[in-house]
Order: structure tokens, then sequence, then C-alpha cells
């Protein structure tokens, strides 16, 4: 029998090999199986999304709103870079039931038993949602970057394509810059950049100066869209930029 235990070893890591091979190396992500058939899904039409920091940076309020999109749940997911290089997830899911507007509290951190871990020193991270119908296939994704600063004076999108320029400094507020999908309301035109939106853990006004890449900047204020000369933006908020 001893003689033949080399032999036997041998095809076991075979086996092994193969196993690996076929369940990890040749294995589709669920993504890529998904994707396939995704809808499309026009600006207007899209999720509006947005990441709004609580005053000690520690949270963020995760709202979808304007849900268009038939679907019977939603999964979401934050990942988010820790200063030492690893990545912090937080996913979830929705049984959407017909709603419009979701909103859920996402700790930068950890909880046990009432106890809470917070992760220090995140400043950027990626949001994706994911539409799924009865039978949990994918039919619809949207996945953004998004910037958490605070002690600065210019807010930027993780892509650089996307700048506001505060006034003045406020160093005791939280700022988020994403992309954020859709818009509440419908575009004023043919949108070419954006929509990019600023989101504060304080309930203030932000003035500054506007950049985006190309276009007409275009801020929306309250229910309407206003044009923004020269730059000057009464706050911060959601803005794109629009050919004309």
């Amino acid at each position: 029998m001893k003689r033949f235990l080399p032999l036997l070893l041998f095809l076991l890591g075979l086996v092994v090999l193969a196993g690996v091979y076929f369940l990890v190396l040749k294995k589709p992500s669920e993504d890529s199986e998904d994707e396939a058939d995704l809808i499309e899904v026009s600006l207007n039409d899209r999720p509006f999304a947005s990441l709004t920091p609580k005053s000690d940076g520690h949270w963020l309020k995760l709202k979808v709103e304007k849900i268009k999109i038939e679907a019977e749940s939603l999964d979401y997911e934050l990942l988010y870079s820790l200063p030492d290089g690893r990545t912090q997830g937080v996913p979830g899911t929705i049984l959407l039931k017909g709603q419009t507007s979701i909103e859920r509290d996402l700790l930068l951190g950890s909880e046990s038993s009432g106890k809470f871990r917070y992760d220090e020193g995140v400043e950027d991270g990626t949001l994706t949602l994911r539409f799924r119908n009865s039978q949990g296939n994918l039919i619809a994704k949207f996945a953004t970057k998004f910037h958490l600063e605070s002690g600065v004076t210019k807010l930027t999108s993780v892509d650089g394509k996307f700048s506001f320029e505060l006034s003045k400094s406020s160093p005791k507020t939280f700022f988020v810059t994403m992309e954020t999908f859709g818009i509440p309301v419908d575009a004023p035109g043919n949108v070419v950049s954006g929509p990019y939106g600023i989101f504060a853990s304080a309930a203030a006004s932000f003035p500054g100066s506007v950049k985006l890449p190309s276009g007409s900047v275009y801020m929306l204020d309250g229910g309407s869209w206003s044009k923004i000369e020269g730059g000057d933006a009464p706050d911060i908020g959601i803005f794109v930029g629009v050919s004309e």
C-alpha cells in the first residue's frame, strides 16, 4: 500500500487543483452573469441617490428617491477605503413593495451588542445599487464613487471632473460629493456632465464657486433649475452641465 501512496497523493492533488480551477478561476462573477439583459434607463427616469453625512462623520444617510424601475427588491452596497488600504463594506437588501423612495443609516464601522466601533480616516468609496425582479435576476444597476471631506474649502468629486470652492471654510462640517445617478426633476436640457451632488452634515447655506467639465452649469434650486452665471453658486446642491 505504501508504494501506491505517492501516486494517490498526486491524484488527490490533481483533483484539488481541478476543483479550484472550476469553482474559482472559471466561476463567472455574479454581475457578469446578470448584466447581459440590463434595461436601459434614461437620465430622467433613473433613481436619485444621495449620501448625507451626520455631524460626527461616522454615519451616512442613504436616500434613494424617484424609484420608477419596476423591481421586486433593491440591493445596496457601500464600499469604502481605510487609510491602511483595507476595504470595508455595508450591504443590504430592501423589498420595495411599490415604494418609490427608501432611507437607510449606514455606519462607517461596526456594531456588536449595542457597542459601536468607528472607522477613522474614511475619505472615499463606492455606492452600488442593484434592482432585481421577482426571480432575483438583476434588471438594473448603478454605481458611483463618493468623496467624504471635512476641514477643506475645495470639494471635489473622486473623478476630479467636478469641484466646488467654498466661499469660507466650515471645519466642523462633513461633506459628501458624488454623482447621483438621476435627478429629482427633469433636466433643463441635454445633460453633458453630471449630475453631481454635494450633501452636508450641517443645515446651513454654503455659497461658493462651481466648476463642471463641459456645458452651461445649472443648479437645482428647490424644485426648479437655475442657471449659474460666472460659476458663483448660492449654495451646494445638485449640479448638471447642459449643452446649449
